[in-house]
């Protein structure tokens, strides 16, 4: 019982400051969507949900170009004997621009509910310009995803169609570092790991978007080639105050 007085005193101590913070919130926005399965960086083989995922989350966003977010997803797995595993995505970070150019920086926590060994930082860059964004995650610990040091990079061109429809890609590589805590070995040094190809349009004046993808499967860090797959998801965006 004390331990629980004290967690929850702990709690407080830290949340208080914390909703203070992002009651002054310039920009306070939640969405909330589902997905037709959960595919995580181009592993198609074996998607984190195969079935429809719940997803959503909130962004924080201040004038002076820092944010704090939150996105969580329903996972189709977990460890043995478990109920289904749950994903928790928190992140913070800071973007601006200098000309025609625009940059972020910032880090990603990964926390997961009934899955060992899966929680994880990244510490993440990005560089745009115009339609064109380019990207880098690079994981600071061991996980059973990952090795310290794994660098996921990106290279997304989003662009808008006539009749509100939206081109979105996003191309994903690797690079491994060889072993870690608990992947004895890699395989592979690098490797392209798929193209996400997608088109979204909005659902009359609901707030909602509705998306439809095609993902080019690369190979996973053991050199298995991903198969394609094609995705469909529903969003809705909202403000929060």
């Amino acid at each position: 019982m004390k331990k629980k007085i004290l967690s929850l005193l702990v709690a407080s101590a830290v949340a208080a400051p914390l909703m203070s913070t992002l009651a002054q919130a310039d920009s306070f926005t939640g969405n909330i969507g589902v997905a037709s399965k959960y595919i995580l960086r181009g592993i198609t083989n074996s998607p984190e949900n195969e079935n429809a995922a719940l997803q959503g989350g909130f962004d924080y966003g201040f004038d002076s170009g820092f944010s704090l977010g939150y996105w969580g997803s329903s996972l189709g797995y977990s460890d043995p004997g478990k109920s289904k595993g749950f994903e928790n995505d928190f992140y913070g970070g800071y973007n601006n621009s200098i000309g025609d150019f625009n940059y972020g920086i910032g880090v990603v926590h990964y926390a997961y509910i009934n899955i060992s060994h899966s929680d994880g930082t990244e510490v993440y860059g990005s560089l745009g310009y115009g339609p064109l964004t380019f990207g880098a995650k690079t994981l600071v610990k061991d996980v059973a995803w990952g090795n310290k040091g794994d660098t996921y990079w990106t290279l997304d061109f989003n662009h808008a169609l006539p009749k509100g429809f939206t081109f979105d890609t996003m191309l994903g590589y690797y690079t491994y570092k060889n072993s870690g805590k608990y992947i004895a070995s890699t395989p592979k040094s690098s490797a392209f790991r798929y193209a996400d190809i997608g088109l979204s349009h909005p659902i009359g004046n609901t707030g909602a978007v509705m998306g439809a993808h095609y993902i080019i499967g690369g190979q996973d860090r053991n050199g298995v080639h991903q198969k394609n797959a094609v995705w469909f998801n529903i969003s809705y965006s909202f403000d929060v105050k």
